[in-house]
């Protein structure tokens, strides 16, 4: 259970800068899938009493970021101000909070099977989820440009400067798809090896996992609609 003084201090940040319980929210994305990192090493590396734990953490996180995004919606929903729409700002949101969802779904796979497969694949995960983790820091980045905009308001640097970090996630999330790509076809090359379930519980993970870059990029495509229709 969160703590009502939790829900309180987002309220109180949200008066001060309503900018900023976004970042808190695209920062506990980032947290979830840093726990994310350390469970697919875990995975990989036989110990599931580990992945065990990390799973219950990520749950933990995943449902701190939840209540972030719903004291965000109720916020919207009052009279403030914003220099933003706030349907844009709530489309925004959406692909962001599923950072933390996608993050909580792929370190739930991770403890339904254990790894058995070989050095190349171990090897391929590991990429994959640098890849990731890469792309969603640069997404916390990018958000963190936010407040920074509203107190220079939205100054025509400024924005060139977070567009430009738009472009760069974007970027990344291409360099996670080429990973994604050619690791599926390393566990379908070796599927006499690993099994007809292996190779669907690790396809499953590839995809899981390569699903959070996705909504990394799609959520900074909507934070430069949000940007320069403000």
């Amino acid at each position: 259970m969160i703590k009502k003084e939790y829900i309180r201090s987002v309220l109180n940040i949200f008066a001060s800068s309503p900018f900023k319980p976004l970042g808190m929210h695209a920062n506990k994305g980032g947290e979830a899938v840093r726990k994310l990192g350390e469970s697919v090493i875990a995975f990989c590396d036989g110990d599931m009493e580990k992945v065990e734990r990390l799973n219950r953490e990520i749950d933990v996180i995943e449902h701190e970021a939840d209540v972030i995004k719903q004291t965000i919606r109720s916020e919207l929903s009052s009279s403030i101000m914003l220099p933003v729409h706030a349907n844009d700002l709530l489309n925004f949101l959406k692909p962001q909070d599923s950072i933390s969802d996608d993050a909580q779904e792929a370190a739930f796979w991770l403890t339904v099977r254990k790894f058995d497969a070989p050095p190349e694949i171990r090897e391929g995960f590991i990429d994959l989820t640098e890849k990731t983790l890469q792309t969603v820091e640069m997404y916390e980045v990018l958000v963190s440009t936010l407040s920074e905009l509203l107190e220079t308001s939205f100054s025509k640097k400024d924005v060139e400067e977070t567009l430009a970090l738009v472009v760069e996630v974007e970027e990344m999330e291409h360099q996670v798809d080429l990973v994604e790509k050619e690791l599926v076809k390393t566990i379908f090359n070796n599927e006499d090896i690993i099994g007809a379930l292996g190779v669907y519980h690790l396809v499953r993970l590839v995809s899981g996992i390569g699903d959070i870059a996705d909504k990394s990029e799609h959520a900074a495509d909507r934070l430069r609609t949000m940007v320069l229709r403000r």
